[in-house]
């Protein structure tokens, strides 16, 4: 019985640190290029649940030669941008804005607030992040702070950035960085209405 228990416990946690592995094709990644024009920057969003202040997420945002999103084991999908392990092409002004009032929310059962943390870099840089970005592959769920702190640590300017496993304590660190600017993005904040809807694969509005 013991050895049973033990084989379930195992395999729930090989579930648990599974990694979604999504490889969309070259001509779908191409199509969807996005360029956002300078200056390149690397930017942290941090996702904080308000009923117990702790940290839910973190994403990257990667602007260089292209605008991409490094969203490590996160829900957020839309079909217009493809997705190569946790990196979404296509992160245009509209999705960018989508993705932003997909994480702020505020209703009876659930609250939270984005903290957007954006440093200025040099294209060189941002390309040696978006590179690592796409290298790192897919990352297992909870995972998606340590992920980024692995890709950013010991990149030129991001050496005093901390390694951690929790959302909220990368951002206190990626704030202590110089140049980092912030804000706070909640569901009273006006971040543009990007009129974008969230469908599936076959273009079908998703409640």
């Amino acid at each position: 019985m013991l050895r049973l228990l033990a084989a379930l416990a195992c395999l729930l946690t090989l579930a648990a640190c599974g990694a979604d592995r999504t490889w969309a094709p070259d001509d779908k990644v191409a199509a969807a290029h996005y360029v956002a024009g300078p200056p390149a920057s690397i930017t942290l969003i941090t996702v904080i649940n308000d009923r117990n202040g702790s940290g839910a997420h973190s994403g990257l945002i990667i602007n260089g030669a292209e605008r991409v999103l490094f969203d490590p084991a996160g829900t957020f999908y839309h079909p217009s941008m493809p997705i190569r392990n946790d990196v979404h092409y296509g992160l245009t002004d509209r999705m960018l804005a989508f993705y932003l009032d997909y994480h702020t929310r505020d209703s009876a059962d659930e609250k939270f607030h984005v903290i957007e943390s954006t440093k200025i870099v040099s294209p060189e840089v941002a390309a040696l992040v978006m590179q690592r970005a796409k290298d790192y592959g897919a990352v297992p769920k909870a995972y998606c702070a340590s992920s980024i702190s692995s890709i950013l640590r010991g990149v030129p300017g991001f050496e005093g950035l901390s390694a951690s496993m929790f959302p909220k304590a990368l951002g206190r660190s990626f704030d202590t960085l110089p140049g980092v600017t912030s804000r706070v993005i909640t569901q009273q904040t006006d971040i543009g209405h990007h009129g974008v809807k969230m469908v599936d694969d076959d273009g079908k509005p998703v409640n």
